[in-house]
């Protein structure tokens, strides 16, 4: 018997993250990717304990581990340079299972596309979500310049502004915007070694990790109006913002290639969808709960939820029942994370010199108390098992030009 046939729309993490683990359940995939090349968008990915488990399940939770670089001490610093709170990688590692990993996005796409079977992803390719097909009858249909497609299954990766999402729930208002944006770098190490940190200030945070590479990813977010963009460059606005902050915050801004600054607005799905799927059609990742980068935890339930769509989509199991224990699965515990990040970023967009205060004096009184208490923010997400291991997919050769890497 033919397998059956899944079609990804979008190539994000989430998109190909999905195709490995629909590959490695017994699912025939195609991935579509309207861009002309997988160049990654976005600069660095915080991969954390929840989602190395999810990786686990198709054999790369080892390999994405061997990439971890924070060793030691990391915290939480007010901009003059005082720290807040104190934690170190181990005491993380212990109390969630695992190390906190960030690599670039180029390497996880490289390392995600090496286990698809050649010609699985087409680049270059728009494509349109025609009919989301009914679970035990009419295939779902995605429409290209090249023809329609009938597919057994229709996974929407395509983002915060999913079209896909937008079809099948076309009464749902979408995303919202969170009210500040974000800058993200990659840069050499500077010439004196650093504490992993992030930065509070007054409307504004500073964020540096490192790479395994040696290099050094960097991010930062401002209260800001929505669409706002430097009058000369983002390398500029960044040391306008934050050039006066501690060491080594202005070194790394300056190491900075202004033509490599990437800024983003924030936005977010506050209101949760009905359902993550309808008829054939599911959605993965941004697509179906947009939330802020305040836990870093988009691209962590974007893996998850790979893994526990392809756990219940046997394929020759009931794609319905499949599909709404997905659902049932997914949609509860991604809602909480995306309010929990909402409440967090609200946290980093205070401006009032009484409230910072109030804050700052609160996150170092709970961080006297114990490191431990610090870590908590994350219980009930880092600490997340997957489903049982049923599969791991075979390690692919896919020689076709990638488009991607470091």
């Amino acid at each position: 018997m033919d397998k059956p046939h899944a079609v990804v729309i979008g190539s994000g993490i989430g998109g190909l993250t999905t195709a490995v683990a629909l590959h490695g359940r017994g699912w025939r995939v195609t991935v579509l990717e309207r861009a002309a090349s997988l160049e990654p968008v976005g600069a660095g990915i915080a991969l954390a304990p929840n989602s190395q488990r999810a990786l686990d399940v198709i054999g790369m939770g080892d390999e994405i581990r061997a990439l971890a670089a924070w060793q030691g001490e990391g915290g939480m610093r007010v901009p003059g340079g005082r720290w807040l709170s104190r934690t170190d990688s181990a005491a993380a590692a212990e109390r969630f299972g695992g190390p906190l990993v960030l690599l670039h996005r180029a390497t996880f796409v490289d390392r995600l596309l090496a286990r698809l079977p050649e010609g699985a992803v087409r680049t270059g390719t728009a494509a349109e979500l025609l009919d989301p097909g009914t679970a035990a009858g009419a295939p779902a249909v995605v429409g290209t310049a090249a023809g329609n497609i009938e597919a057994d299954l229709v996974v929407g990766a395509d983002g915060i502004n999913s079209a896909v999402r937008s079809g099948l729930f076309p009464d749902h208002p979408g995303p919202s915007y969170a009210g500040f944006t974000t800058w993200r770098i990659v840069v050499p190490a500077p010439e004196r070694p650093f504490a992993p940190h992030e930065t509070w200030g007054r409307g504004a945070l500073w964020g540096a990790q490192p790479l395994k590479d040696g290099r050094i990813y960097a991010y930062g977010a401002a209260v800001a109006p929505a669409g706002a963009h430097a009058a000369d460059d983002e390398k500029a606005e960044l040391l306008r913002r934050f050039g006066g902050w501690h060491d080594p915050i202005p070194s790394i801004i300056a190491a900075a290639d202004p033509g490599q600054v990437l800024r983003n607005d924030v936005h977010q799905l506050l209101e949760p969808l009905p359902s993550y799927h309808r008829g054939r059609t599911v959605l993965v990742g941004d697509s179906a709960h947009a939330m802020a980068p305040s836990l870093g935890q988009g691209g962590n339930q974007a893996v998850e939820d790979a893994i526990v769509l392809a756990h219940h989509l046997v394929p020759d199991g009931d794609l319905g029942a499949g599909l709404a224990a997905y659902t049932a699965d997914r949609l509860p515990r991604t809602s909480a994370i995306v309010r929990r990040a909402a409440r967090t970023s609200r946290l980093m967009c205070l401006t009032s010199a009484p409230a910072v205060a109030m804050r700052d004096a609160l996150v170092s009184a709970v961080s006297r108390l114990g490191p431990t208490l610090v870590l908590r923010t994350f219980d009930g997400i880092a600490d997340w098992q997957p489903p049982r291991h049923t599969y791991a997919a075979p390690r692919q050769v896919n020689t076709a030009p990638a488009g991607t890497g470091q």
